[in-house]
């Protein structure tokens, strides 16, 4: 798990199948690197997240056949990154 921050959203009208209609994000990682995840959780912009990848990702969505390398796990309360 690695803990990012939601830069915004990403609308995509056409999508392969295995996406369904999940929400997707951009998130910003600790070395300034933008990643797309899906987001089962409803993250918003400036919220901090904690992602999982690989097969992971994938049991982290309501359905589990869903193509994806990263989803947001949940959104962090009480965080201070500067800590």
């Amino acid at each position: 798990m690695e803990i990012m921050q939601v830069m915004g959203r990403l609308v995509c009208t056409q999508r392969v199948e295995g996406l369904g209609h999940m929400h997707l994000r951009i998130l910003c990682n600790n070395k300034g690197k933008r990643l797309v995840a899906v987001d089962p959780v409803g993250a918003r912009e400036g919220n901090w997240v904690f992602t999982a990848t690989g097969t992971a990702a994938r049991w982290g969505c309501p359905d589990p056949n869903v193509q994806t390398d990263l989803t947001i796990g949940g959104i962090i309360d009480h965080w201070n990154p500067d800590d």
